[in-house]
């Protein structure tokens, strides 16, 4: 599984970085350069041709910074793709996409758009808990802790599995599924906030890294890498310095611009 990280940050800023400034992206991953994971990052980071290649967007919720180009993903796709571009969500993040973003208000509604007979975007309702067959991987959206209804997700493909944590607060449910997943590749976890950010991240169902290294420990597979995401930039060193610290033995914060092979 070939994983591309077009950004990985909590929101978009320009910051310092050890090599010069760093551009940090709100969260989109392209798997196989044919499957988006949330689609805060596609086209700023894609020519057009990547992006016509692009067949299904998984949305982990309806929150901005995992949508924000998602409307003008469609815009660069009119006219250049012969299928729809599938979305795939829960219910109530479909539901929400028509009638807050795509409403022909905000944004032109391309579920119709071109042509209501052969749109740019089809909708996919995804079950929690139940594995969809998507571009020949295996998707089982499991519900999350946050502030609005979110999942995280399963990823599969053959035997070789991957975890999307989505934004999160303390939980359960999901480690209890990836728990029973015997070829579990990586984990994706956000950590959005520093320790001293604790009450902010409970408020606003974040992780910090003393909470990303509790939750990661109901895994009960310390062999399996971690790669920390949705850091917010204001805070990005603290958040890194502290998850430097944790102990846990695969640990990686991500940059934008990179490419995982799993």
């Amino acid at each position: 599984m070939n994983v591309r990280v077009l950004g990985c940050h909590g929101s978009g800023q320009l910051v310092p970085g050890e090599n010069g400034p760093v551009q940090c992206g709100t969260c989109g991953f392209l798997i196989n350069e044919e499957l988006l994971v949330d689609a805060g990052t596609v086209g700023s980071r894609l020519y057009l041709e990547e992006q016509r290649r692009i067949r299904l967007v998984l949305l982990t919720h309806l929150h901005f910074d995992h949508i924000r180009e998602l409307p003008t993903l469609a815009d660069n796709l009119v006219g250049e793709i012969e299928e729809p571009v599938v979305i795939a969500a829960i219910p109530e993040v479909l539901e929400g996409l028509r009638r807050h973003i795509f409403n022909g208000t905000v944004y032109p509604d391309f579920f119709r758009l071109p042509d209501p007979a052969k749109p740019v975007f089809v909708s996919r309702e995804l079950l929690p808990g139940q594995e969809t067959l998507l571009c020949g991987l295996g998707v089982t959206p499991i519900p999350v802790n946050h502030v609005v209804p979110t999942v995280g997700f399963l990823i599969r493909e053959q035997r070789r599995t991957v975890l999307f944590s989505g934004d999160t607060y303390q939980t359960d449910a999901l480690w209890q599924a990836a728990g029973d997943v015997d070829a579990l590749q990586a984990a994706f976890i956000e950590c959005s906030f520093s320790d001293e950010m604790a009450e902010l991240a409970r408020v606003a169902k974040h992780l910090t890294p003393t909470l990303l290294a509790e939750e990661f420990a109901k895994l009960a597979k310390p062999e399996v890498p971690v790669y920390a995401y949705h850091l917010k930039p204001r805070f990005r060193a603290q958040i890194r310095q502290e998850l430097g610290g944790l102990g846990i033995r695969h640990l990686t914060a991500l940059e934008e611009g990179q490419t995982l092979v799993l």
